[in-house]
């Protein structure tokens, strides 16, 4: 065999060898849970420096699989008018990492919750697609079911890949509003920006989000970085335009993907407050046409 064509197919079995490993690998090249005890998970103590309760919660998915969530309220919260922020975090970590955050969204005067995946910190499973579209529903289940609260009071907050998660959630309930954030169009559009080698066809997970959202007629905020290193800030504007309205997209100048919010500070914070306290017609409600752009 001429030594020519030995390189050649040995390049091409290399070549073969990385992208199968990618594809039987692919639940790893997407998620990235860190379990319980990593993390802070003192809830006690968090409330007590926040001034807000935050309590466990768990749900269990149809597959009997059963997961943790975090609910962040203003003590002085009785009843359930609040407008309720239904959060499903990105690909990385598990909710104690993103208790800071928690807090500065319930500051907008909503309540939180903050779901872990299956797989994810006290959550028991592991992660896929279909799992987290289930968990997903377990945890509107609670809030709707079980803590009575009305489908007009919570807004599904997507980031990053959870973004995909609340889209699909919102697909088949109704809620008050959906807010994405640093989210994308489809799991095989972020594979052609990544691994642009893999052919798209071999990719098991789907997560179409540009797709679903055409069936989603609640207000819609989109908010994306415009130097997203990770999730495009083309593939976020090419997701808002599927979407149908009413909507809006706030690009935040400057901002990457990890660091949208200290970009964007309090301003884009307000914003995203003012849209909850819109969408669930409390008393802070304003007309969403009206909202004016950040500076």
């Amino acid at each position: 065999m001429p030594k020519l064509l030995r390189s050649f197919l040995a390049g091409a079995v290399g070549f073969a060898t990385i992208v199968i490993a990618m594809v039987w690998f692919e639940g790893s090249l997407i998620y990235y849970p860190t379990r319980h005890p990593d993390g802070f998970w003192d809830t006690q103590a968090l409330a007590q420096q926040s001034g807000f309760d935050i309590d466990d919660c768990y749900f269990e998915a149809e597959d009997g699989v059963k997961t943790h969530g975090w609910l962040c309220r203003p003590k002085q919260n009785e009843g359930s008018q609040l407008p309720v922020l239904l959060w499903f975090h990105g690909n990385a970590g598990n909710l104690s990492h993103r208790a800071d955050l928690m807090i500065a969204y319930a500051s907008q005067g909503v309540e939180v919750l903050l779901v872990d995946y299956r797989g994810y910190g006290r959550s028991e499973g592991r992660p896929s697609e279909k799992g987290l579209y289930r968990d997903a529903r377990a945890a509107w289940d609670f809030l709707t079911v079980e803590r009575g609260i009305e489908p007009r009071q919570i807004i599904v907050f997507g980031e990053s890949l959870g973004g995909a998660v609340a889209v699909q959630l919102a697909s088949g309930v109704k809620p008050a509003g959906l807010l994405l954030v640093s989210t994308f169009t489809s799991v095989s559009d972020m594979a052609a920006r990544h691994f642009p080698f893999v052919p798209r066809f071999l990719i098991r997970t789907k997560m179409n989000s540009e797709s679903v959202i055409t069936q989603i007629h609640c207000p819609k905020l989109v908010i994306h970085g415009s130097e997203d290193e990770i999730v495009p800030f083309k593939l976020g504007r090419e997701l808002f335009d599927a979407a149908t309205e009413p909507k809006r997209f706030i690009e935040v100048q400057r901002a990457h993907h990890n660091d949208l919010w200290m970009i964007g500070g309090q301003s884009i914070l307000d914003e995203m407050g003012r849209f909850l306290h819109e969408c669930a017609g409390s008393e802070k409600a304003f007309e969403l046409p009206g909202l004016s752009e950040p500076d």
